[in-house]
């Protein structure tokens, strides 16, 4: 009697572990899913134009005024050549600026720039939700964050 009733217990041990395995691959390939839509999200809003910045003044070459930048997810602003948007301003830091699209408002962060990044006249200690029609200023370079 004691023998069939480990093997039972054996049994229901075996499939409590199976239960849990289940769950647990379920609840992975769910998130899973989740992350592939968001990212497909992303993907189509930055297909269809996320967003823009227009140059409204810029005192060097690079970007000229009026030029139309359209801007992905993440986006560097700075004097390195490595920034997604370069700026050839020596008021302007390596990597002065970031912008980032999360959820569904654009976002400035200062990149610890030593002239500061500024947002319709006032300069951010961190990052700063962005609305379209805003004034962005890295360096001397002003910008509009446009549709």
């Amino acid at each position: 009697m004691t023998n069939e009733l480990l093997r039972l217990l054996l049994l229901a041990l075996q499939l409590g572990f199976l239960a849990l395995l289940f769950v647990i691959l379920y609840r992975f390939a769910r998130a899973l899913r989740a992350d592939l839509r968001q990212a497909e999200a992303t993907a189509a809003a930055t297909r269809t134009g996320m967003g823009r910045l227009v140059v409204l003044e810029s005192p060097g070459e690079e970007p000229s005024v009026g030029r139309v930048l359209q801007i992905g997810p993440i986006t560097t602003l700075g004097r390195d050549l490595n920034s997604t948007i370069y700026l050839d301003d020596e008021f302007a830091s390596g990597t002065h600026a970031a912008l980032t699209f999360r959820g569904r408002a654009w976002y400035v962060e200062d990149r610890r720039s030593t002239n500061g990044t500024w947002v319709n006249g006032h300069r951010i200690q961190r990052p700063v939700a962005l609305s379209y029609g805003d004034e962005l200023v890295v360096g001397r370079v002003r910008f509009r964050l446009e549709r």
